[in-house]
């Protein structure tokens, strides 16, 4: 996900950064920031200053909000394999020790 945000301006780093935050410190938070998409993982929807769509995917790990996967958005749905990654992370993450909340 470094690598992604890498390849952003600093306006939209910024804008993502505070969404996240927002999100983080003032849980639980509904739309049109942040939506629930199942089995724990959640989705940030950010609206960036070059006017595009980005989505942060999810979840929560020991209490902790974890990004998973992001993207830009190109379509009006989610691609299928964007979501893969996000749920395959997510698995992974809940194997690892420790106690998953949300």
């Amino acid at each position: 996900m470094r690598e992604w945000l890498n390849e952003l301006s600093r306006e939209d780093k910024r804008t993502i950064g505070r969404d996240i935050a927002k999100v983080q410190y003032g849980w639980p938070i509904g739309l049109p920031l942040c939506r629930p998409l199942s089995a724990g993982l959640w989705e940030v929807r950010a609206s960036l200053p070059s006017r595009r769509e980005a989505r942060i995917f999810f979840g929560f790990h020991d209490g902790m909000l974890i990004a998973l996967h992001a993207m830009i958005k190109k379509a009006q749905k989610t691609p299928a394999e964007e979501l893969t990654v996000a749920r395959q992370r997510f698995k992974e993450l809940q194997a690892w020790p420790g106690k998953t909340r949300t």
